[in-house]
């Protein structure tokens, strides 16, 4: 049985995923932007998009590349997922943060920002930036919560026909206080 949306956030766990986790976040993937992205994008951008940026293919190469993917799990159950790149100094790419749409609106989502903050922080970052599409209001919102801000707007061509419009946020990471 699922908790009620009401519940505070409970025995949220994060783990790192592996090359042996690709079938779940992919299916993950797929059943989240499946409700995630209906009437923001085209059924065929989402199709495109899952099959470019969730090809085990692709993951096994950001993986394979240190780009941290974790897995969000909530009793005992894979329920989201995160990734995040540290390819610039001081600066931390949340590339990707996803909850299954019936475990949202529980505080999950912050939490599991949390978790990225946390880990991006002690990899050095002083700031972490992300991409969220413009018409994406619920994350946004959620991103603003989280105290991240709009830098910016950036359209990407992405092939196929397709481009993402997104918004460019960001939001300073507090240091870790010294023992």
């Amino acid at each position: 049985m699922m908790p009620p949306p009401s519940c505070p956030t409970q025995a949220l766990t994060t783990r790192p995923a592996t090359v042996d986790d690709i079938p779940v976040l992919r299916s993950l993937a797929d059943q989240i932007w499946r409700v995630a992205y209906v009437g923001i994008i085209p059924p065929e951008q989402i199709d495109y998009m899952l099959g470019w940026m969730y090809g085990a293919a692709q993951i096994a190469l950001e993986i394979g590349e240190g780009v941290v993917w974790e897995l969000a799990i909530a009793d005992a159950q894979p329920i989201g997922f995160f990734s995040i790149s540290f390819k610039e100094p001081a600066r931390a790419k949340l590339q990707r943060l996803y909850l299954l749409p019936e475990r949202q609106g529980a505080g999950l989502g912050q939490a599991l920002l949390g978790r990225v903050h946390e880990l991006a922080a002690s990899r050095g970052a002083a700031e972490i930036w992300l991409q969220v599409n413009k018409q994406n209001a619920r994350a946004i919102r959620a991103y603003q919560r989280a105290g991240y801000v709009v830098e910016r707007s950036a359209v990407f061509d992405i092939g196929s026909g397709f481009v993402m419009d997104d918004f460019i946020m960001q939001r300073a990471l507090v240091p870790p206080i010294a023992a």
